[in-house]
């Protein structure tokens, strides 16, 4: 009777083990937008947050930080962001109505662009999607790295909608620049493009015209509520990599007949969309390897943990 509760016990030491090596992500984002950033983050609801809830890249900046074990939350950039002659710090677009540079627990004002993640979820894998739901602001690209899965790939949504956008969802700022696309939900607030009252099930609530938008724009992307087949991707043991404005393709031309603007080359012949409006692509040559120490660790942390149970195995068939 020893043994075998000596033999469970080895067993769910090894599964926590285990589980403990999977159960938190690294997030890397990266701002190759040609102007500020100020990126905006939002944990789930009862989940520890991260150690930064907003803060401002510069073009070409960097930040990375790594989720505590089963996080799950949102990412958004806020664009044109500003100080008032009181020190109340707000922006154009993503805006989280906290005053100040960290969110502290607030969402983005729609529109805008989320990248949505649950870390070690349903079977131990990671959750993500980008959503337009709730609009967008920004092109944002996310890269899985050093994960597995048949669904384990790069989603987003890397075409200028903000060119692109009806006149009727578009959102400009004072000096008449488009910085925005709303939903039709925000814009027009009915029930059949918000998903909600008669329109409160998958098979009530249908794609509109203007949700086929986005999604033939983005089609990897969650174009409306109930858009989960092609949007929802899942990965074991990743990091991700966050992307604002990946580096343009720059023989493309957004939908309102511009040349693309912003620095960078082509430097992937193959893009994630090619429409006629403006697409980045830059980004998605890293995901074929893992960039970070946790992607190098995590087979030796494994390890550790099969011969720190195995040596726990052959100290118990001692009693």
């Amino acid at each position: 009777m020893e043994h075998i509760r000596s033999s469970v016990l080895l067993l769910a030491l090894t599964n926590f083990l285990i589980s403990e090596v999977y159960s938190s992500a690294t997030f890397t984002i990266v701002n190759k937008c040609e102007f500020t950033v100020w990126p905006g983050i939002l944990s789930n609801a009862g989940i520890a947050p991260l150690p930064t809830t907003g803060f401002a890249l510069q073009k070409g900046e960097s930040k990375t930080m790594v989720a505590p074990p089963s996080w799950g939350g949102r990412f958004w950039g806020r664009t044109h962001c500003s100080e008032d002659s009181a020190g109340k710090f707000s922006c154009v677009t993503g805006d989280c109505g906290s005053g100040i540079l960290e969110c502290s627990g607030s969402g983005a004002s729609p529109p805008a662009t989320l990248a949505e993640f649950k870390v070690d979820g349903d079977g131990g894998m990671d959750f993500y999607d980008v959503s337009l739901v709730d609009g967008y602001n920004l092109p944002m690209l996310v890269v899985p790295q050093g994960g597995s899965g048949e669904n384990c790939t790069t989603t987003g949504c890397v075409v200028d909608m903000n060119g692109a956008c009806p006149s009727e969802l578009r959102v400009t700022n004072i000096g008449g620049e488009r910085v925005a696309c709303k939903s039709a939900c925000e814009a027009f607030g009915k029930e059949q493009f918000c998903c909600s009252g008669a329109y409160g099930t998958p098979d009530s609530c249908k794609p509109s015209s203007y949700s086929q938008i986005f999604k033939t724009a983005c089609p990897r992307a969650y174009s409306y509520a109930y858009d989960d087949k092609t949007s929802t991707f899942t990965c074991v043991g990743a990091d991700y990599l966050i992307t604002f404005c990946p580096s343009p393709n720059s023989s493309q031309k957004s939908a309102s007949g511009g040349q693309n603007q912003g620095s960078g080359s082509d430097e992937n012949n193959t893009s994630p969309s090619d429409n006629g409006m403006m697409v980045y692509v830059g980004a998605l040559e890293v995901n074929a390897a893992p960039s970070t120490c946790m992607d190098m660790l995590r087979p030796q942390a494994v390890a550790g943990a099969v011969a720190i149970t195995a040596a726990m195995w052959r100290f118990g068939q001692l009693f």
